[in-house]
C-alpha cells in the first residue's frame, strides 16, 4: 500500500484548506483511511478517519463541526476539508490506511494503522 499525502500550505486562521491522499497498491473495501497530526513538541494525533466501504467517519473532539473527512472511490483518494482553522492546528499531517475491524477505539491509537504517507505541512498563521 503506497499513500501520497499532499494539498498542505500556509493559511490563515479563520481559512479553509483541502487535504488529499492517494492511496494505491490494492483494493481497499476492507480498509479504513484516516489522518493523523503532530503538533510542534507534541505527539502524533488522531484526527479523523472513514471507512471505504460505507463511508462512516469519526473525528477527534479537536476537529469536530471544522473538518471532514471524504473519500473518493473512483480515484482511491481521501481527503480532508479543513475549515476554520486555527493556529493550533499547525501540524505535519499524515494519511494512514489500516484493516476494519474491532473496536472504533483501537483506531485512535497509530500503533493500530498500518501504512503510512508522508506528511504534509500545514501552517495556519494567526
Amino acid at each position: 500500500v503506497q499513500l501520497q499525502a499532499s494539498g498542505g500550505g500556509l493559511v490563515q486562521a479563520g481559512g479553509s484548506l483541502r487535504l488529499s491522499c492517494a492511496a494505491s497498491g490494492r483494493t481497499f473495501s476492507s480498509y479504513v483511511l484516516g489522518w493523523f497530526r503532530q503538533r510542534p513538541g507534541k505527539e502524533r494525533e488522531f484526527v479523523a478517519a472513514i471507512v471505504w466501504s460505507g463511508g462512516s467517519s469519526y473525528y477527534a473532539d479537536s476537529v469536530k463541526g471544522r473538518f471532514t473527512i471524504s473519500r473518493d472511490s473512483a480515484e482511491n483518494t481521501v481527503y480532508l476539508q479543513m475549515n476554520s482553522l486555527k493556529p493550533e492546528d499547525t501540524a505535519v499531517y499524515y494519511c494512514a490506511a489500516t484493516y476494519t475491524g474491532g473496536p472504533w477505539a483501537t483506531y485512535y491509537s497509530g500503533t493500530r494503522w498500518l501504512y503510512w504517507g508522508q506528511g504534509t505541512l500545514v501552517t495556519v498563521s494567526s
